[in-house]
């Protein structure tokens, strides 16, 4: 009988098996992986699928709303490659869920800021955060929909689930040189965005890679019907 694979193995076969397939190749991300306890941010019910390819639904919402889950590991892995966020960057995360893909960004930046429009899971990103010593990251509880008073820009903005089309509020709040993330689109067929700020109202847009997440709350959908 073959015996029960540790977590470090069970880790190391989610990156070769999952994440290396879907061309994330960059050697300190794939470190990062092997370094930051994903289990850590699953909830205990669902803590044997922590390295499993799939979404994982998460416990401690204060109001039941469909979509939240945690992203899979091959989607956050390669969001974070494409990225490119350097040491120096601040970040903007919606959408902080129970704080995995926050843990991640905070070991790639000087500085996150983490939104999560549920106020239980808002504490439970706090708290596993707080407990794995991530100390460069702040969870606010607020609508990330809701335009962003003038003020802080941000050299990395990142969707943690999807909307039907890019937030043009978000892309003022990135500074020239700035790239926003965002799964974009509608059922059966999405995209990963990039947006890169290349210059006063200037854009480039690059769409890599497809893939399906759940939709945030409060960003708008167009209507499908026309009159």
């Amino acid at each position: 009988m073959n015996p029960t694979p540790t977590l470090e193995r069970l880790r190391f076969n989610m990156i070769e098996q999952q994440i290396r397939p879907w061309d994330v190749l960059d050697f300190e991300i794939l470190d990062l992986l092997a370094a930051i306890r994903r289990e850590d941010y699953v909830p205990e019910p669902h803590r044997a699928l922590a390295f499993f390819d799939m979404e994982i639904p998460l416990e401690g919402a204060t109001a039941r709303e469909a979509g939240q889950i945690m992203l899979s590991p091959k989607v956050e892995a390669r969001m974070l490659q494409d990225l490119h966020i350097q040491k120096h960057e601040s970040v903007l995360e919606i959408g902080s869920g129970s704080g995995f893909m926050a843990a991640l960004l905070a070991h790639r930046a000087a500085q996150v800021l983490s939104l999560e429009i549920d106020p239980g899971l808002a504490a439970v990103a706090t708290a596993n955060l707080r407990r794995n010593g991530v100390m460069n990251v702040e969870v606010r509880h607020a609508d990330g929909a809701v335009p962003l008073p003038s003020g802080p820009t941000f050299d990395v903005i990142v969707l943690s689930g999807s909307v039907a089309r890019i937030p043009q509020g978000l892309l003022g709040s990135l500074n020239i040189g700035g790239r926003l993330a965002a799964v974009v689109g509608d059922e059966p067929m999405m995209r990963a965005h990039f947006v890169t700020r290349v210059g006063e109202g200037k854009w480039d847009v690059v769409q890599p890679w497809d893939t399906m997440a759940p939709r945030l709350l409060n960003f708008p959908v167009p209507s499908r019907f026309n009159f």
